[in-house]
């Protein structure tokens, strides 16, 4: 690995070897990441970054793309097989430019969008203030009920009536529960909308089949190939074949120039690794993993919102702990475990500095760990939370903590060996 880099640049090498070294000795628990397998890293690194194209297998602008054609075509077949979809369009170089080009095929400025509001786990592309699409489109957002915590479907429905959106958005980057499709599906219809899911959090679980799909229920559904899909840093859309030229058009000319291919590549082969024993294994390790540590930590003395998880993340309450979600955050990362901070719903603290965390489980079950592990972390977060700012508990927690992600490699021996 970085064999050429070590001879023409080894400062930078360098740094490529301290974040190699940091990921090994780090729990990783940061909910939007995941850890590359290797056929993944080698694909996203191939020759297939050389080449520029754009258009459709079939209707490219540029000469030279027959090998390219037979890439795109067998990833998106495959994606279409995995997911039971009727149309896949896998241009997108991340999730948030999968979102954009679902707005660029189906809404013209100023048309309405209803989506779930931030603080409660809704994504910046879903209408933030701090995000473009907000200049472009008018939003207004649904809610959780404060009571249970979990999205309320009438009060939803109520708001689509008065608001009359072109589009609905479901989908979360920190919500912890099932989300009903089929009941926000039947409410765009009523009120003549696109509904459109992203899945970028949970799109592992929903191909391991793992959780239930918003496939068929949603016009569009988007999806970054990160987080529990575990593979390159891009992005991906499925929608019904009804839609599928609306959709081709709005990504390429729409929202985007030419393709990444080599995240393309990358992608093609996750597909058929996500259709593996070995891939659903891990996933059903994942909601496992994520469900005892809610669990753990309720018993430690943590508030779990909504009170558990039905997939790969939680969101801890630290009020009651008597701290902050950034004081916590960095506590944590100054002894090797990575969360973040992250509101709760009805955040009294402002977004830098919150009132809880995002744990993610799906790196440290890629890498083998179990409930018994899982236990363990608990335990050392709980230590950290009760006394954040001791350095000698800072270092006893930090000593259990290396101890534990030691026995769990990161990338097998020898993997990075250079010949």
């Amino acid at each position: 690995m970085l064999k050429v880099t070590r001879q023409t640049d080894p400062d930078l090498a360098k740094l490529v070897d301290l974040e190699l070294e940091r990921q090994e000795h780090n729990i990783e628990m940061i909910a939007s990441e995941s850890t590359a397998p290797l056929a993944v890293m080698e694909l996203t690194g191939s020759v297939f970054t050389n080449k520029t194209l754009e258009g459709y297998p079939g209707a490219r602008f540029q000469a030279g793309s027959h090998i390219a054609d037979q890439v795109e075509t067998m990833a998106v077949e495959r994606a279409k097989e995995l997911y039971g979809a009727e149309h896949c369009n896998i241009q997108s170089y991340s999730g948030s430019t999968a979102n954009y080009s679902v707005f660029a095929s189906v809404l013209k400025p100023g048309d309405r969008v209803l989506s779930m509001r931030l603080d409660q786990g809704g994504h910046l592309t879903h209408g933030s203030p701090a995000n473009w699409v907000s200049k472009i489109y008018e939003f207004d957002f649904y809610a959780m009920d404060p009571e249970t915590e979990l999205i309320d479907y009438d009060a939803l429905e109520k708001k689509a009536e008065e608001f009359k959106p072109k589009l609905i958005i479901a989908g979360a980057s920190s919500y912890s529960r099932l989300i009903d499709y089929e009941r926000i599906a039947e409410t765009a219809k009523k009120v003549g909308a696109y509904f459109m899911v992203d899945m970028a959090h949970i799109a592992g679980l929903v191909a391991a089949g793992v959780i239930p799909s918003p496939i068929p229920y949603a016009d569009f559904v988007t999806s970054s190939t990160t987080k529990t899909f575990c593979s390159a840093r891009s992005g991906m859309v499925f929608c019904k074949a009804e839609h599928a030229k609306l959709l081709d058009k709005g990504t390429f000319p729409g929202a985007l120039g030419s393709i990444q291919l080599h995240t393309m590549a990358a992608k093609a082969w996750s597909f058929k690794y996500a259709a593996t024993p070995e891939f659903k294994a891990i996933m059903e390790q994942v909601v496992k993993n994520a469900q005892c540590l809610a669990e753990e930590l309720t018993k430690h003395g943590f508030r779990i919102v909504s009170g558990g998880t039905d997939n790969h993340l939680l969101v801890a309450d630290l009020r009651n702990k008597g701290i902050t979600g950034k004081a916590f955050q960095n506590a944590l990362d100054s002894i090797g475990i990575t969360v973040n901070k992250n509101m709760v719903p009805f955040d009294p603290e402002k977004p830098s500095v919150t009132s809880g965390v995002r744990i993610g489980l799906t790196a440290v079950t890629q890498r083998g760990l179990k409930e018994g592990e899982i236990r363990e972390i608990a335990e050392i977060m709980n230590e950290v939370a009760n006394a954040p700012a001791d350095e000698a508990n800072l270092a006893a927690c930090k000593a259990k903590a290396q101890a534990l992600i030691a026995r769990f490699p990161l990338y097998p021996a020898g993997a990075f060996d250079e010949n």
